[in-house]
């Protein structure tokens, strides 16, 4: 009798439970995730849409006949192509890619291509996780995805060193989107930390610009590389919000809906709380530029605006429920609406007509904020016992036992002179990866064949 009484209890719990849940995502749109972030300039969100075009350059087979037209000259000029690789080229082991010299823009761009579905090697780097996310630099990354960024850095290393020695006035920018946007971050990450074997290239000239990027490292790693890495999001994109590992979601990619859907159930329940304090939950890598351009209970596109921030707390945690959730990850449609954002804030920007001298004010204003910005965040980071937040070094972790305290505004991408000494004698990237693992099981694990993991081939 009294199980016969209990069942409707249960069952009122159960729907109770389940109307609590859907009130909670039916309120929760995109906009809620930046509406405390501010507005971004032109000047900042200005490479943007170029990049998109050199990322979509990758895509084409013919780069002298491109399917999609390039508008108002952000096309690859071929005399300006250093080069080139197919999948053949990299045997499967990293996304294509291309290598760019833009002497309108001072800038050496290696763009890297997104997920392909037909190609099995694709899959396999992200399936490459399956003794759990890498340890690095004090926090966790993705292990394909570094493994990939390790093979082109080997591969092109010589390559980039003499450009990045030929024109010391360039930077160096890595691009990409989706899982070529999880590679670029990565990359961005190795370069900073061993910048002595690309002939001492400073942290400053170096950068990453990941369109749609997976989420691909711990939220230590991305806070603390945002003066470095930007993250582009349109409206409602899956990927940045889903913590479901990588490998989970494309083995269930014939019924992502269902991962999706599970996903917000399992993120309704957990508190944020306890999300912040997971070091192997992963995340969207460092400042994040979000392109709104859909409104809650509103019909149709309106006029995208871009909001930016460096967020520790409310990073991208909530997947959003729309029919919109997967093609707001296609990189056609996140170049055609930031090239929109970019024109009507240069729009705005010549309605008040400011004077050019006043825009390099405000452009040295914008650097003054952003530093400020990426501060504030490392401080916010410590007050929410982000686990290996910051370090009293430029790029070291503190133990749990060690004060707590903010790391010191990085300008160069400089290291103690025992670790530089130690770097010199490396004949290649594998070597100055392994060093960076930390003592950890995980690390033990991944070396307890003998072999280096990110070994290659001779």
């Amino acid at each position: 009798m009294s199980i016969i009484c209990g069942l409707p209890l249960l069952e009122c719990v159960y729907c109770l439970a389940c109307a609590r849940w859907a009130w909670k995502r039916c309120l929760h749109t995109a906009g809620h995730d930046s509406e405390k972030w501010g507005f971004a300039t032109p000047e900042e969100f200005e490479p943007v849409p170029r990049f998109c075009r050199y990322i979509l350059a990758v895509y084409e087979d013919d780069l002298r006949h491109p399917l999609w037209e390039p508008p108002r000259g952000y096309g690859i000029s071929l005399d300006c192509l250093i080069l080139r690789k197919s999948y053949s080229d990299t045997n499967g082991r990293a996304p294509p890619y291309l290598l760019y010299l833009d002497h309108v823009h001072t800038d050496v761009v290696l763009a890297i291509r997104g997920l392909n579905l037909a190609k099995e090697s694709d899959y396999a780097l992200l399936l490459d996780n399956g003794l759990g996310q890498r340890k690095f630099d004090g926090g966790y990354v993705h292990n394909g995805l570094l493994n990939a960024a390790v093979c082109i850095l080997n591969a092109e290393c010589e390559v980039l060193g003499e450009l990045v020695e030929r024109y010391p006035s360039y930077t160096l920018t890595f691009a990409g989107h989706s899982l070529g946007a999880g590679v670029a971050a990565l990359l961005a990450m190795v370069v900073v930390r061993g910048g002595d074997k690309l002939r001492n290239v400073e942290r400053s000239r170096v950068r990453c610009y990941a369109i749609a990027p997976a989420r691909c490292m711990s939220l230590n790693l991305a806070v603390r590389y945002s003066d470095v890495i930007n993250s582009v999001v349109l409206q409602d994109d899956f990927l940045p919000r889903t913590a479901t590992s990588l490998e989970d979601v494309f083995k269930s990619l014939f019924c992502l809906p269902c991962v999706l859907c599970l996903q917000c159930v399992k993120d309704t329940c957990i508190a944020e709380e306890k999300m912040i304090r997971d070091p192997r939950r992963l995340y969207a890598p460092g400042r994040l530029y979000h392109i709104i351009e859909r409104r809650p209970f509103r019909c149709g596109r309106f006029p995208p605006v871009v909001k930016t921030a460096v967020p520790v707390d409310g990073r991208f945690e909530r997947i959003v429920l729309s029919c919109n959730a997967t093609s707001d990850h296609a990189i056609l449609w996140i170049e055609r609406e930031s090239e929109r954002a970019l024109e009507l804030m240069r729009e705005k920007d010549d309605a008040m007509a400011i004077p050019p001298k006043q825009k390099m004010e405000r452009q040295k204003t914008l650097e003054k904020e952003h530093g400020e910005e990426y501060r504030a965040a490392l401080r916010r980071a410590v007050t929410l016992a982000v686990p290996h937040a910051v370090s009293p070094s430029h790029y070291g972790t503190f133990d749990d036992d060690e004060p707590r305290q903010v790391a010191r505004e990085s300008a160069t991408g400089s290291s103690s002179s025992g670790c530089s000494e130690s770097r010199e004698r490396r004949d290649n990237w594998d070597e100055a990866i392994d060093a960076l693992f930390d003592g950890s099981p995980a690390a033990t694990t991944l070396h307890s064949d003998g072999q280096n993991p990110l070994h290659y081939g001779s």
